[in-house]
């Protein structure tokens, strides 16, 4: 319990450090990205994003930390809740809120203050009608069955308990309601020094589990209809050779109960 409080002390401190301008971990800004993409912009292009999705969001939402774009995949729909685990600057929560309207709703939850009050400062600044909660994703500050979809982006590999993590998802879903994330995992053993290094954990490498062990972990907490939509091998992250072809950006699409039981 104490190494977890240490994990996620160190976390939330890089990552306020990040808000305030710091330099972003590389793995988690750079899954698919090649080495010269020197923009924010370009990296999250490199990961998913489109140009015109890009461009509809503030600028100051985007981070460079994501993996994955989870509402490509998602197949959000007008009057939807959206849940966004760990939304850093509302990238994801903006996008979000275009694509379920005004009839719709988004809410994202982030463990870091100084990333909260960012994203509530851009979500005013732009008109957005968002909500922004500060609170941990293992311990969601949302009613339960009160969510459609839940979407999060390169974030559950940094949680200590990732069981209580996804048992906190299907929590707050409604019965039928989905999850789609991009998240990071491994192929092979890490080297130990790896794993037991801070800095590694909050640049999405320690935390990551193995591929199917992430899999099986999200149907232990109770999901059903679990599958892979898409996978990228990661470059040379952090631009380490030992981790060479061990690191993968994976996005999975989980379902509490059975498809299209709303």
């Amino acid at each position: 319990m104490k190494q977890e409080e240490e994990i996620k002390k160190h976390v939330k401190k890089r990552y306020a450090e990040i808000a305030q301008g710091a330099p972003r971990p590389r793995s988690c800004s750079s899954s698919e990205a090649p080495s010269c993409c020197s923009s924010v912009y370009e990296k999250t292009k490199a990961i998913g994003y489109s140009d015109s999705e890009i461009e509809s969001v503030p600028p100051e939402a985007a981070m460079g930390l994501g993996c994955g774009n989870p509402t490509a995949l998602a197949e959000l729909k007008r009057g939807e809740t959206v849940l966004d685990l760990g939304s850093g600057g509302g990238f994801d929560v903006f996008l979000a809120a275009g694509k379920v309207g005004k009839n719709g709703h988004v809410i994202g939850v982030d463990m870091t203050e100084e990333i909260v009050e960012k994203a509530r400062r851009i979500a005013i600044s732009y008109g957005y009608d968002v909500e922004f909660r500060l609170g941990e994703i293992e311990d969601l500050p949302v009613e339960s069955s009160s969510v459609d979809v839940i979407i999060s982006n390169c974030v559950i590999n940094l949680s200590p308990d990732k069981l209580t993590t996804f048992k906190e998802a299907l929590r707050v879903l409604v019965p039928g309601g989905r999850l789609l994330v991009s998240d990071m995992v491994t192929v092979g053993e890490l080297p130990e020094e790896v794993k037991g290094d801070p800095d590694s954990w909050a640049d999405c490498i320690a935390g990551a589990l193995k591929r199917e062990e992430y899999l099986d972990t999200i149907k232990r907490a109770g999901f059903r209809s679990v599958e892979v939509v898409a996978e990228h091998p990661i470059l040379k992250p952090r631009g380490d050779e030992r981790l060479t072809g061990k690191i993968i950006s994976i996005k999975v699409r989980a379902y509490k109960g059975k498809k299209g039981t709303f």
